[in-house]
């Protein structure tokens, strides 16, 4: 009796001892049925094949959390929530300086609330790839730091920020949402993300997108990456599409996951979620920004950009962004031009829009707002000039652009070193890698266009896109104003900047967006205008169901 009392002691020492194991959050579910009723949606690109990431694990994303999310309670999220749901970068800065938030706190509060929702199979958006796991420690730094300087309300410091998962971080994968790149997950940070860093900010995670930036599979959703799995629109799951392909920077800032995001475009991969999600998105001038670091489709075109839940915001992350990157070609070093102050107003200007545009009644009760408020509308006629070759250009940059990436800038362990690479590595398994096919990268690889005839085809690329905004010049105008992303693809090859605010939702509750674009390097003027219009208006709402 004795032999077999002290196995049941030892029995239950061991047990006691074990860690405990925190409880799984995330569950696989079962999707049919709304796989099903999703393909009555009468849009095709709604029609999923699958909402959840067949390869990532979001448990073991949220393991290095597990004690300190223990320690957090509902209450205190709870609590907290006045102090950062909707509240824009100054007043949260000024909830710190009072003493009623710390940078830690603000962390969690957002980890916190990024598992509630996702783990909830009736709100997920599948909009996180990654997070940092070392993101509390920074922030405790932050606050340690604090109390030895003084910190600017207009300041990034100590603001947990997403990037758009195809912008090398430091300890976190880059995918561009492939599995492809899987193994990427040594790299150093993009330029981008070291200014951010350099400015105190928080890089707390990687969010989901549309793979490859969108130009890999024709005709496929927006949002769908076969890591991260379907993107979805808080202001309507399934009902509504996220934009893309920076789907998941603004579905998590819509849904108040961060701060803020960062985005990439090419053409309209900022401006369509942005407007999609009811946020403020800039396409800044082609060089603002540096891309190096970041897996491209164009080094013509891309850029990235902060997108927001307000202009002031977006003003502050551009500010701490920027600067001059001689590894990069097009990078310059920006000169602010007086266009006024957040504290002007739109009496005076003058803003170009297209008559038909005024059959939109969103569109047209907010240009009448704008007209009450003293600025001057102009209709305006583009001349009819299409982009002939526009999708030439991005094939052939992306089959030059990509090799150099995969080269210079990825894990040692990545193993594909070309489009072609990536096109037979899908083929092994392409209902898992690729579901929807991979038509764009088949026509990249059979494109025979030579660098010369790809330099004839920018230069009218750009001849036409800048003849096209020529009322900027004609009618002496401020800005055109325009739709969501209507006008990206000729603001892209026109190198024009944008910046899109939110301008109300439609009956249905989809949101819409005004877009205003200016001449290159006119990015202040934008902020201008796009503050002016915003606290004219404040159209945003927080999406119902993410309250």
């Amino acid at each position: 009796m004795k032999k077999y009392l002290t196995l049941l002691l030892v029995v239950i020492l061991v047990y006691a001892c074990q860690e405990k194991q925190a409880p799984d959050f995330f569950q696989k579910y079962d999707e049919t049925q709304a796989l099903e009723k999703q393909q009555e949606h009468q849009n095709p690109r709604m029609k999923f094949k699958l909402f959840q990431s067949k390869y990532l694990n979001m448990n073991e994303v949220f393991k290095p959390f597990e004690n300190e999310l223990e320690n957090f309670s509902e209450e205190e999220y709870n609590m907290l929530k006045p102090l950062i749901i909707e509240q824009n970068i100054p007043s949260i800065q000024k909830s710190v300086r009072d003493g009623q938030l710390t940078y830690e706190k603000l962390t969690l509060f957002y980890l916190y609330r990024i598992r509630k929702f996702e783990s909830d199979s009736t709100k997920s958006l599948n909009a996180i790839i990654a997070l940092n796991p070392n993101v509390l420690n920074e922030a405790r730094q932050r606050d340690q730091e604090r109390a030895s300087k003084r910190i600017d309300q207009n300041k990034v410091y100590g603001m947990p920020i997403l990037l758009k998962d195809n912008i090398n971080t430091a300890g976190m994968p880059t995918t561009a949402g492939a599995l492809a790149l899987s193994e990427n997950k040594n790299t150093k940070d993009a330029f981008i993300v070291t200014r951010l860093k350099e400015e105190g900010a928080l890089i707390l995670g990687k969010v989901n997108l549309s793979e490859w930036a969108y130009y890999f599979c024709s005709g496929c959703p927006l949002g769908y990456s076969a890591v991260g799995g379907q993107t979805l629109n808080p202001y309507g799951r399934g009902e509504f599409e996220t934009g893309g392909s920076s789907a998941a920077s603004g579905a998590a800032v819509a849904a108040n996951y961060a701060v803020a995001a960062v985005g990439t475009e090419t053409a309209g991969s900022i401006t369509s979620p942005s407007s999609q999600n009811s946020l403020v998105g800039l396409k800044p001038t082609i060089g603002l920004l540096s891309r190096v670091g970041i897996v491209p489709i164009s080094s013509t075109l891309d850029t990235p950009g902060p997108m927001t839940k307000s202009v002031m915001d977006n003003w502050i992350m551009i500010n701490a962004m920027y600067g001059y990157d001689p590894n990069d070609s097009k990078s310059y070093n920006y000169v602010d031009r007086n266009y006024g102050t957040f504290k002007d107003n739109l009496k005076g200007k003058r803003f170009g829009i297209i008559k038909s545009y005024l059959q939109d009644s969103v569109f047209n009760a907010n240009v009448n707002i704008i007209k009450e408020a003293g600025a001057e509308i102009v209709e305006i006629t583009p001349p009819q000039v299409g982009l002939p070759g526009f999708l030439t250009l991005l094939n052939i940059d992306m089959k030059h652009d990509l090799p150099e990436y995969l080269k210079n800038h990825t894990d040692p362990n990545v193993t594909v070193r070309s489009v072609k690479d990536v096109v037979d590595f899908n083929l092994k398994d392409s209902i898992l890698r690729a579901p929807y096919g991979q038509q764009l990268f088949d026509g990249i690889v059979a494109d025979t266009t030579t660098v010369e005839q790809l330099q004839e085809i920018k230069k009218t690329l750009m001849k036409n896109a800048r003849q096209y905004f020529e009322a900027l010049d004609t009618e002496n105008l401020d800005a055109i104003l325009s739709i969501n992303n209507y006008h990206s693809a000729f603001s892209a090859v026109a190198e024009y900047p944008n910046i899109t605010v939110p301008m109300g939702y439609k009956k249905s509750g989809e949101p819409m967006n005004m877009t205003f674009i200016v001449k290159d390097k006119e990015e202040s003027r934008l902020y201008v205008l796009g503050n002016a219009f915003e606290q004219l208006t404040k159209h945003r709402k927080l999406p119902k169901n993410y309250e």
